[in-house]
């Protein structure tokens, strides 16, 4: 029988038109969804589907699908689990905007509507005469203008629920009506759509909505009602109009080009009334099943595979067969079962056939007992696709294993360790050396810093070579002791700098998330939806007492009842994402803490609660506290006292707090805050402490600019991140905000070229230090309702396709992962996890120009960002389109 490899899926290309980001009209041609599953045993308990598969000594297999079992037999069940499925329908709908007269010509009124049901919330703010040439945009509007249930957001924005209401054919509608004065001289109302239940924003074309109150010269592509006829108006914007104009005679002594994109109103304007449409398209998801069992023949050695499904429509079965441990697909032996097509070569396609009564399909397929596996995923149309977690269904078959358990355990364990012992110890050795080299071009005083970068990058190499010798030998367990998310486990002992190296990080939250004050129940329901498109690790907002909301200045540290919930909630959290295999990530804010109490001198820095600290835990050189400690190590935080990390009974508290919150509350690791702060050594201080699977510190400062234009050369940047990272002794990541903020030039600015430095390798940390570059494009303080530094809009998945390719452990912000762009996240977060790209991998430059970027990443995958033009060249290697969107693409090789 001939053997031939293959590969799962084969992906389709994505056309998409995009009317507005966040809202978009589909083509015929819907994208592919690659969707995922959670899969659980038969004994488990009920199963999530309409039918039940019971797994008794015998049982009767009904051969709907197959050729040659038609006769009944009674066999022994060696596999039966159900697998739950979640198969997202798009819901579309439409946005309203209705601008309409009231009484007279001074009273008007704003109407937003939407109608698809669900709790939405209008998020808005106005603009007045007075800010005309500031960057900001955002004001909050007068208390006569706020509708019943508003609630003020900082001092900038106001929050309205809509409500609902009924259209005339009696459907169900929600809306808000904002009503306004023209005298009140405001310029513009400026909102975006917040669906409450998933926590997704709509916005128009990557930017907030703008009803303008006057006419602008320059529209940015989010105006809404604009060109629909102004006339000419008095009062208040008459007065704005003519300031205008003479400013405008007046040789500019009205700076209206601070801001790019801000053009002031261009002459006297009267309003008039407007209704516009968006489309707005929203995801839902419906819950399947897939059910496979697995009996054994003796009579006729043979292996009879049943699927039922509860999906809907046609239901085929893409597939292939294992020989041995490797997972690679291969063809069985014919005949095969009825309404089979043989795929490339490389697969097999089986139609499941409808039971009667239309609500279920099922299939048997006969195998041979020498396989070790059944893999499979299933095929709704041309571009519904549904795996397991990312990866292909894995059903366990041989034999061998079945029958002769305990001999092929013992010679695979012993045969395993015979082999990569020796192998494994020479790496181990030549590692040592290098690190030796290092040492002694250290102890000589050279500054050749070529030298050393060859010799880390070396080490790197290295230490990926010794991994993929780990994970290799996993498969000497077998399929029943070890479930498919233990297997991807790798057995090397983890680094906290890197965890596995394979992990793909959620920031479950942004800066809104405490106000519901329940964000661990309501996290805690998207667990296994997270886990299902490829996340291994979350980061979970601050835990204690906190006299901010968001937690970011905490009290008292052993206070874990907070906005986002209580501390019995925080634990059946963590729980729940260990359950679904997600590692969780405490933010530990160490930099500095909040007072209870005054000094003699009335100054807040006397500390309460179990860590009742006094003034010599705060440092010495920060006026605002009058702190007895030595000078900080690091850069002040003004807001509240820092701490000093000296002091070597603040650290033996801090140790014993985060071992404590380890073991009492379950966290696997750390995010630390602001650690410019303090010396990264009291950081490895506290990771050799505490241990964790995982760290990572936020070094956040400015980049390089000449005259306000970004330096292509930012080395100085990165390597005061490296610094930090190095004075950690390695034990923990940074966040690479030098790649993020080269991408925010290179997108907004079409200056791909940034993307490569001089010696054509990544710009940013994830180019000099890989496996300690957590690389992200928004977070809750760039993003979300702060928007300190936002993401280019409408480029986000741009950003995602670089960061999701490349080496690097990427961050990928809560706000995106649930929003439209979820699908093109899943897909992308699949091709790394398929491709094994992990945070050492290789990047070779392709292309950086002006329009371009492209770039070959361990030979495997190949991606482009811009509207340029790049395909990879077909050689040794053929490539494959797995995925694209608007101006990127990323092709898997073959």
């Amino acid at each position: 029988m001939s053997a031939v490899a293959t590969e799962l899926l084969v992906h389709y290309s994505l056309r998409r038109r995009t009317l507005v980001p966040g809202i978009h009209a589909y083509s015929r041609r819907a994208p592919p969804l690659y969707l995922n599953c959670t899969r659980r045993p038969l004994s488990a308990g009920p199963s999530l589907s309409s039918f039940e598969l019971k797994a008794p000594k015998a049982l009767t297999l009904r051969a709907s699908a197959s050729t040659d079992t038609a006769a009944v037999v009674e066999s022994d069940v060696v596999f039966g689990e159900t697998f739950s499925l979640k198969r997202p329908v798009k819901v579309e709908g439409k946005i309203t905007i209705r601008l309409v007269n009231g009484k007279d010509e001074e009273n008007w009124q704003l109407i937003v509507g939407c109608s698809l049901p669900g709790k939405w919330v209008l998020h808005w703010g106005v603009k007045y005469i007075g800010d005309v040439g500031r960057c900001s945009e955002w004001d909050q509007p007068p208390p006569e203008m706020r509708p019943p249930g508003s609630i003020a957001i900082k001092d900038y924005a106001i929050e309205s629920p809509l409500e609902k209401s009924s259209t005339l054919e009696g459907e169900s509608f929600y809306e808000v009506k904002i009503d306004f004065n023209t005298n009140n001289s405001i310029t513009a109302i400026n909102f975006v759509l917040k669906d409450e239940d998933s926590g997704s924003w709509y916005q128009h074309r990557g930017r907030d909505f703008k009803v303008p109150l006057t006419e602008y010269r320059h529209d940015d592509g989010n105006v809404v009602g604009a060109k629909k006829g102004f006339g000419i108006w008095p009062g208040a914007f008459g007065q704005l109009s003519n300031m205008l104009l003479k400013s405008e005679g007046a040789e500019n002594k009205m700076d209206f080009t601070s801001c790019e994109s801000k053009a002031p109103p261009q002459q006297n304007s009267r309003l008039e009334g407007f209704y516009e449409e968006h489309p707005i398209v929203r995801e839902t998801l419906v819950d399947n099943s897939v059910t496979v069992s697995v009996t054994q023949c003796p009579e006729t050695a043979k292996n009879l595979l049943y699927i039922e499904t509860d999906l809907p429509g046609d239901v085929i079965v893409h597939w292939g067969v294992c020989k041995d441990k490797g997972r690679k697909w291969e063809l069985p032996e014919q005949p095969y079962p009825s309404e089979t097509k043989v795929f490339k070569n490389k697969a097999l396609r089986t139609l499941l056939q409808r039971k009667e009564g239309g609500t279920c399909s099922s299939g048997s397929f006969t195998l041979d007992v020498g396989l070790t596996a059944f893999v499979f995923a299933l095929k709704l149309n041309e571009n519904t696709w549904l795996n397991n977690m990312g990866k292909d269904f894995y059903i366990p078959l041989s034999s061998s294993r079945v029958l002769n358990k305990e001999h092929s355990q013992s010679h695979s364990a012993n045969k395993t360790k015979e082999s990569s012992t020796a192998y494994t110890d020479g790496i181990i050795n030549e590692i040592r050396n290098l690190v030796s080299d290092i040492a002694s071009e250290k102890s000589r005083k050279t500054k050749i810093k070529e030298a050393q970068e060859s010799i880390l990058q070396e080490i790197e190499k290295l230490a990926a070579e010794a991994y993929s010798i780990f994970r290799s030998a996993i498969p000497t367990f077998t399929e029943e002791e070890v479930s498919e998310a233990e297997v991807l486990k790798p057995s090397v002992k983890i680094a906290s700098g890197t965890g596995s190296g394979f992990e793909v990080v959620c920031q479950g939250f942004n800066w809104e998330s405490h106000k519901s004050g329940r964000w661990y129940m309501e996290l805690h329901q998207k667990a296994a939806e997270l886990s299902s498109l490829g996340f291994t690790v979350v980061w979970l907002p601050p835990p204690t007492e906190s006299v901010s909301p968001e937690g970011y200045m905490p009290k008292d540290l052993y206070n874990l009842n907070s906005r986002y919930g209580s501390i019995d909630e925080l634990k059946s959290l963590v729980k729940r994402f260990h359950e679904v295999g997600i590692m969780v990530l405490g933010d530990a804010v160490l930099n500095h803490r909040c007072a209870h109490y005054k000094n003699q001198n009335g100054i807040w820095n006397i500390f309460g609660g179990r860590l009742n600290w006094d003034d010599r835990a705060v440092v010495a050189d920060d006026p605002h506290f009058q702190g007895r400690g030595n000078k900080s190590s690091g850069d002040n935080f003004h807001a509240a006292p820092n701490i000093d990390h000296s002091q070597e009974f603040v650290r033996k508290d801090l140790k014993e707090w985060l071992c404590w919150l380890r073991q009492e509350i379950g966290y696997d690791g750390w995010r630390l805050d602001f650690v410019r702060g303090f010396w990264g050594g009291y950081v490895k201080d506290y990771i050799d402490a505490s241990e964790p699977y995982f760290a990572v510190g936020e070094y956040w400062d400015s980049l390089n600019y000449t005259y306000g234009e970004m330096d292509h050369n930012q080395d100085a940047h990165r390597q005061r991140i490296v610094d930090w990272i190095n004075a950690t002794n390695g034990c923990a990541g940074a966040f690479d905000v030098t790649t993020k903020g080269i991408l925010h030039s290179a997108l907004e600015r079409y200056e791909y070229w940034r993307l490569s430095d001089e010696k054509g390798k990544p710009p940013g940390v994830v180019g000099w230090w890989p496996s300690r570059a957590v690389t992200f494009i928004e977070n809750h303080d760039t993003g979300s309702t702060q928007g300190h530094w936002r993401f280019p809009g409408g480029k986000e998945m741009q950003g995602y396709a670089y960061i999701l390719t490349h080496p690097g452990t990427p961050t990928v912000f809560y706000d995106h992962i649930f929003s439209d762009y979820q699908s093109e996240l899943s897909k992308l977060i699949s091709v790394r996890t398929r491709n094994k790209i992990h945070c050492r991998s290789i990047v070779k430059v392709m292309k950086a120009e002006r329009d371009v970027y492209a770039a070959i990443i361990d030979e495997k995958v190949a991606m482009k960002i811009g509207p340029g033009y790049y395909e990879p060249q077909t050689g040794p290697q053929k490539w494959s389109l797995a995925t694209e969107g608007k101006d990127y693409k990323v092709w898997e090789a073959s």
